[in-house]
């Protein structure tokens, strides 16, 4: 990727459907340096819907939660794995929207990448709004519609600034998640084993974890419930994927984020899970009042407890906001140099930002905000439950864009995979029938969850209609060219 791109650079493969821009033709500057990449892939995988909807899962399941985030975390690191064979053959901003216009088809390329800046815009609101309730709450004279404004355009200028802008701010935001998650399963760990001098909590201990009607209080069935309500919290792992197109050796940026996702999954999110439910009792009446984190740092005796959790949220709210704005403008921008958005977000400016998509994700953004605030009860709950299931469409793609980009890897260019799914192609199917297996019970269990796999579909077919009619309209307008010469 060039260090130093043209003032406007232009598409170079709109006109050439089902194929991405090779690495160092899309304009982008590569501006991420390793130690960006390296902090985005630990921080991605820790999202605010960690501290703030762990309670819920651990209320439904007991210390049988701990189940259900083992089984979510496989289930990503398999994703992750089969994304990463992928990218490390092929980097590029477009990520798996690329790789599956390229190996299943236009059309899937177009839904999958517009179903995911649509995800991501969405988030954009919900984390505006969470990180606007926290700042009101200590300068109440700002409104929090004034707060909210104020965090969006902060980071939208951030993005706007440079690539390396938005590395730097995440590098700080995931620095500050990964030292507080740390230093919460240590501290806590201590107090578990009794090692913690002064802990307030001497119940602390194992014993938590098969008292209080066992293990699994609510029956074996609370698993898979369990698996519901934290299967969208590990959103966000793949955004390295994209991150890497941009920054200084993307093959080995997205070998050491594959590699490293399994760590990442059992000590941050499993690590600190085990500790909330070994230091309280899960029916433990904190937990549900003042959120698992803040309960358990109340436990031992920390101080400020919850003002420390509301630091750590604030900084994962502004951490999912900024690499949300970065990951909705460059799916737009690969979309755009693909021919299935406007041409415009297909162009970067002399610092190699993509500034139309990055505005035109940020409008939507806003709008998304502002829907939030005048009717959070209809048109906003639509939009949330529209793009719930979201992630799990966009996995279950990554899978089958992985079945047949292997075979083109290997029949184009065999010595770029050097990352590779393990027990090809086994493990890529049991992952897709675990999906599809997730999608199911969603609709099985009712509520919300059916609503949000019923409209995401909707959606999803909406969008790949759209996407059908445009190809087959640009080959008739091709087969019609090429009759005429």
């Amino acid at each position: 990727m060039s260090a130093t791109p043209p003032t406007t650079t232009k598409a170079t493969t709109a006109g050439n459907p089902g194929h991405a821009p090779a690495s160092g033709e899309d304009g982008l500057k590569a501006g991420l340096k390793n130690r960006h990449l390296s902090m985005i892939a630990i921080g991605g995988v820790i999202g605010a819907g960690l501290f703030v909807g762990s309670a819920s899962g651990i209320a439904a399941a007991g210390p049988g939660i701990l189940i259900s985030y083992a089984l979510v975390g496989a289930l990503v690191v398999f994703v992750m794995r089969m994304l990463g064979e992928m990218a490390a053959a092929n980097p590029t901003s477009g990520s798996f929207s690329a790789y599956a216009d390229r190996a299943l088809g236009r059309w899937a390329g177009f839904t999958i990448g517009w179903l995911y800046w649509f995800f991501w815009v969405v988030v954009l609101a919900v984390e505006a709004t969470a990180g606007a309730k926290i700042l009101e709450g200590w300068m109440p004279a700002v409104p929090q519609w004034g707060w909210a404004l104020i965090v969006m355009v902060v980071l939208t200028a951030t993005n706007l600034a440079s690539v390396s802008s938005y590395g730097e701010f995440e590098f700080w935001f995931a620095g500050i998640k990964v030292v507080a998650i740390a230093a919460f399963i240590v501290v806590g760990g201590l107090a578990v084993f009794g090692l913690l001098p002064g802990s307030d909590n001497p119940g602390a201990g194992l014993d938590y974890l098969t008292s209080h009607n066992g293990f699994l209080p609510n029956g074996p069935g609370a698993i898979l419930t369990g698996v519901l309500m934290v299967v969208f919290s590990f959103m966000g792992s793949e955004i390295v994927t994209l991150a890497a197109g941009e920054s200084e050796d993307p093959q080995r940026a997205v070998r050491q984020a594959t590699n490293s996702v399994i760590w990442r999954i059992a000590v941050f999110y499993l690590g600190s899970i085990f500790v909330v439910v070994s230091l309280l009792p899960w029916d433990s009446k904190e937990i549900a009042d003042k959120g698992s984190y803040v309960a358990a740092l109340d436990s031992i005796g920390i101080p400020h407890a919850g003002q420390i959790m509301n630091v750590i949220v604030l900084t994962a709210v502004l951490s999912c906001l900024n690499s949300g704005l970065y990951t909705a403008s460059r799916m737009a921008f690969s979309l755009g140099q693909r021919g299935d958005a406007p041409k415009s977000f297909g162009v970067t400016n002399k610092r190699g930002v993509p500034q139309a998509a990055i505005i035109g994700s940020v409008i939507f953004g806003f709008i998304s905000v502002f829907f939030n605030y005048m009717w959070p009860d209809t048109v906003f709950k639509f939009l949330l439950n529209a793009s719930g299931a979201v992630a799990l469409f966009v996995w279950l793609a990554i899978c089958f864009t992985q079945l047949k980009m292997r075979g083109i890897i290997l029949r184009e260019s065999p010595e770029k995979l050097r990352v590779k799914m393990w027990l090809f192609p086994y493990l890529t199917w049991a992952t897709i029938g675990m999906i599809v297996f997730v999608l199911g019970y969603m609709v099985v269990d009712g509520g919300d969850n059916r609503e949000q796999v019923l409209l995401s579909t909707l959606v999803g077919a909406v969008v790949l209609g759209i996407g059908v009619i445009l190809d087959r309209r640009r080959r008739n307008m091709a087969a019609a060219a090429a009759v005429q010469k």
